[in-house]
């Protein structure tokens, strides 16, 4: 696990008429700030990575499909620096993941169909305030699989 990573438990409430997901709570400990919540759609087989925020705290929960979500440590004082973490999301195996500044991420979707990726963030988005990297860029040693 990465230092700072926190994986949290999401309730589900389903009856006849279908499913409540619970997702973000401001009585929540993970709350910090809400500055917007977005809803990222993915193909199969797609990556979006690699990107590092500066100062936004994430907040993921994936209501559909199946993502495979990376994160990389490179922070200078970090007792993880250098680890990689892999997590696989979905509405079937539902929790949220909060992801504090400076690390990087990205994810892939590894379902058959499209994928939704929520996220309620600390700060709204500024273009100033992200770095980007390639999926394939080799300063983070990741590979993803089955891709050519």
């Amino acid at each position: 696990m990465i230092e700072g990573v926190v994986i949290t438990s999401l309730k589900k409430i389903k009856d006849e008429r279908g499913t409540v997901m619970h997702m973000m709570r401001r009585d929540s400990s993970i709350f910090k700030n809400f500055g917007e919540i977005y809803f990222s759609l993915t193909y199969p087989n797609a990556i979006k990575a690699w990107h590092m925020h500066k100062e936004m705290i994430l907040n993921y929960a994936c209501i559909e499909g199946e993502i495979k979500f990376v994160l990389f440590d490179d922070r200078k004082n970090s007792k993880t620096k250098g680890k990689i973490q892999e997590l696989i999301l979905s509405p079937d195996n539902y929790f949220l993941v909060t992801v504090p500044p400076l690390i990087w991420n990205g994810f892939m979707n590894v379902g058959k169909k499209n994928s939704i990726l929520a996220n309620c963030s600390s700060v709204p988005y500024r273009d100033d305030e992200i770095i980007r990297r390639s999926p394939f860029d080799k300063f983070i040693p990741y590979k993803w699989l089955n891709i050519k």
